[in-house]
């Protein structure tokens, strides 16, 4: 008989004196999962375990503050049809909210208070998902409960960021982290396959033989659930060899036979990337891989194919990059190859001395 499969990954039952208790753990967190088993409940908070936060059974915020308009939200349809992960993501920036000004009446919040909040977090791209995560949250309560006020969020000074996002990495970055870590190491194996596949941490966090088949590699983005199969290229392959055929993650934690909480693995390889002196982070590795093709000439729809995304906007970007660069390695060419005169005697030696 086959075993039947845990539909709530990380949830295993739990009997005191007769009683069943449902408890969650995922790494280094866990907390107790309400019942019955699968009902509205059971889901909300197993919602907010994957979320690496702990539910309340019930709600203790009073009407018309800002922590009772976050239940509201999270309640909602629009909520339940994210993914799985933009859930997991929204509702750990949420309940940061909620810690901060939950018991303040939303409706008397105005745009100095916004800018408030938003100083309190380090970095610009921080305070600026403050702003849009206040500004949603104004627009669903105009939308869905009737509010007729203003969203001061959309008035808030946006703050500055670096165009660029994430750093991403040299060639040279990455020959030295593969210096520093050598073959069999864990480290080598998870930057090699963030920069071959273009995982992002969480799928990273979850990726095994089970997805390994004639050479290559095929999962399933949890961010965006688009598809991906890729060719695993020698580098990766050689060191995939050190990975015992019958685990089952290729990536576990150091002490036990257990996935990463997503946060953690980045964390932990941050820490890996200070021993190698490289300013790296896995996400950079992803921007580095689609940099790697874009320079090869791929296409717009083959870089977005490795990013498994469902279109090609942020694929253009990298290959509009790679363009720009031919373009003027191409026309230093021209120069160099005599064609063109310059304009400086000093610098055209084959122009001759002026008449003047």
């Amino acid at each position: 008989m086959t075993r039947r499969k845990n539909p709530y990954p990380g949830v295993r039952k739990n009997m005191v004196k007769g009683r069943i208790y449902w408890k969650f753990e995922c790494g280094d967190f866990r907390t107790n999962i309400p019942g019955p088993y699968g009902s509205p409940e059971f889901l909300a908070a197993y919602e907010a375990a994957l979320a690496g936060s702990k539910a309340t059974s019930a709600s203790t915020a009073l009407a018309g503050t800002l922590a009772w308009l976050i239940e509201q939200y999270l309640r909602s349809l629009r909520f339940q049809n994210l993914s799985d992960s933009r859930k997991r993501t929204i509702r750990l920036e949420l309940d940061w909210l909620r810690k901060e000004a939950g018991k303040y009446q939303f409706e008397r919040l105005e745009v100095r208070h916004i800018e408030a909040l938003m100083a309190k977090k380090n970095g610009p791209t921080a305070a600026n998902t403050v702003k849009k995560n206040l500004s949603m949250l104004f627009n669903f309560a105009a939308k869905k409960l009737g509010y007729t006020g203003p969203n001061p969020a959309r008035f808030a000074e946006r703050m500055k960021t670096n165009p660029d996002g994430y750093h991403t990495w040299t060639d040279g970055e990455v020959s030295r982290f593969l210096e520093r870590h050598g073959e069999g190491t864990k480290a080598r194996l998870v930057m090699l396959l963030a920069l071959n596949t273009g995982m992002a941490r969480q799928d990273l966090a979850r990726v095994g033989w089970q997805h390994v088949r004639d050479g290559r590699i095929a999962y399933r983005r949890g961010k965006t659930s688009v598809a991906a199969d890729l060719p695993i290229l020698p580098e990766l392959s050689a060191e995939l060899r050190h990975v015992p055929s019958d685990r089952l993650l290729f990536i576990t934690q150091d002490n036990r036979d257990a996935p990463y909480a997503v946060a953690s693995l980045g964390n932990w390889f941050r820490d890996r990337c200070k021993e190698a002196n490289v300013p790296g982070s896995l996400h950079g590795l992803r921007k580095a891989g689609a940099t790697r093709l874009a320079n090869a000439g791929a296409t717009e729809w083959e870089i977005a194919s490795y990013l498994a995304h469902t279109d090609t906007k942020q694929a253009a970007t990298y290959a509009k990059k790679a363009n720009r660069s031919r373009l003027a390695d191409s026309g230093f060419a021209k120069l160099s190859s005599g064609n063109v005169s310059n304009l400086s005697d000093r610098l055209d030696k084959k122009g001759g001395k002026s008449d003047v």
